[in-house]
């Protein structure tokens, strides 16, 4: 639209970056302004907590209450059990109803951080899809559903196309995801008002059908949202590290390994993330991306403070805090630092240094640690390391009961005896 969006919400998305494709951007702006929207994004239930990948999805959602409207977490009980092909070569694995239910038990606790849940115009839900697909009949939903669904179209679709181009195998359980998606929006706008559907961009093409799906079966106008595809500015996938998936959930990855990914941010991309996963005004904003040189270390200590407040609590971002200070600044060892437990029969006997680095999920194999070791990468506290052969017993151990680990500059592991 040539004008700027009149409706809070779209205009906060836009100054921050989380808009890349809208359907009807101004009858959308216009059904914004008329009063609050419930608007929802689909999340399956595919592991137990969240990553860091769906942050733009949750941040969105948090936006949108922010601004006097309705989030709709919805969870896929029902589409998990299909599997959404987007973005992958290979097929889901199929889990039990009973691993859906408890990742889904995690997932909730990731959302109870962002959104405010309840009965009022503007508090979160967070209905099953699983509550009317289980339920459906498969021949009435071919008659009154799949009519409106052209299977050359289908096949245009990124999620299938590019299975197929990569010669890939893609079962008809999965063929039917954007199917149900499609109906899902449908269902959702008619139990509870829904009138906008939100993902990422590889969900463009299945958030359209919804629409269109919408206006020929119930005649109802809808609307379709998607952000921008997020990497890192090295090209880099969000959210994965040399150690895996940056998870949501504490119990996954500790606030002060949280904090961390965060403060390890990449110079180019400090004023976008600051944009993205923090709330702070984008005039402070720009005044963190304007410092140069060692200066932009705050911008990052800032970015890692409120990302971390946001997912785990002003009380836990303050402890990692002061955790990443003691541990860079003073040398300091601190209880929110990364621990890993060893037997005391093990020290006694003393474990090989790279065998050590490795147990302590320092390197991902021990050929890895040996490296790590042999290039002047690892340090046991605080002293450097060059033999990954070397013999590291319970003479290691400080006063605290820990040795400290470190591989970097800034990963360091806490190895208790017990």
């Amino acid at each position: 639209m040539s004008a700027s969006p009149k409706s809070e919400f779209l205009r906060a998305i836009h100054e921050r970056g989380f808009v890349h494709q809208i359907t009807d951007i101004e009858a959308l702006d216009r059904r914004l302004m008329s009063g609050p929207t419930p608007a929802y994004i689909g999340f399956d239930c595919t592991a137990d907590s969240l990553h860091v990948g769906s942050l733009v999805q949750i941040m969105i959602l948090r936006w949108l209450q922010r601004t006097g409207h309705k989030p709709v977490v919805l969870m896929g009980g029902g589409t998990t059990k299909v599997g959404d092909p987007s973005g992958r070569d290979e097929s889901r694995k199929l889990l039990s109803d009973e691993d859906i239910a408890r990742n889904m038990e995690g997932i909730k606790r990731v959302f109870a951080q962002f959104l405010a849940f309840g009965d009022g115009k503007t508090d979160a839900i967070m209905p099953n899809n699983a509550t009317w697909l289980d339920t459906l009949l498969y021949v009435p939903l071919l008659r009154e559903i799949g009519r409106h669904f052209s299977v050359n179209r289908m096949l245009t679709m990124d999620s299938v196309r590019l299975r197929l181009e990569r010669e890939q195998p893609l079962t008809f359980l999965e063929f039917n995801y954007m199917v149900l998606q499609a109906y899902d929006f449908v269902e959702l706008a008619k139990r509870h008002g829904c009138a906008l559907q939100m993902g990422g961009s590889d969900q463009w093409g299945n958030i359209v059908m919804g629409v269109e799906l919408g206006r020929r079966a119930a005649g109802l106008e809808l609307f379709g949202l998607t952000t921008p595809l997020m990497t890192t500015a090295s090209g880099a996938k969000m959210g994965k590290t040399a150690q895996g998936a940056v998870w949501l959930n504490a119990d996954r990855v500790s606030p002060y390994d949280y904090y961390q990914f965060w403060r390890n941010t990449e110079d180019a991309d400090v004023e976008r993330f600051l944009k993205l996963f923090t709330e702070l005004p984008l005039g402070e904003i720009a005044r963190l991306a304007a410092l140069a040189g060692a200066e932009i270390n705050e911008a990052k200590k800032i970015l890692a403070f409120e990302a971390t407040k946001l997912c785990h609590g002003d009380g836990a971002a303050r402890d990692a805090a002061e955790t990443a200070r003691r541990t860079f600044e003073e040398g300091a060892t601190g209880d929110a630092l990364p621990h890993v437990d060893v037997p005391r029969a093990d020290l006694a006997a003393g474990i090989a240094a790279f065998a050590l680095f490795a147990r302590a999920g320092l390197a991902a194999s021990n050929g890895e640690a040996r490296r790590l070791i042999q290039q002047g990468g690892a340090r046991l506290n605080d002293v450097a390391l060059s033999d990954p052969n070397v013999k590291i017993d319970a003479a290691a151990i400080g006063a605290d009961g820990s040795m400290k680990l470190t591989a970097g500059k800034k990963r360091h592991v806490l190895v208790r005896a017990v």
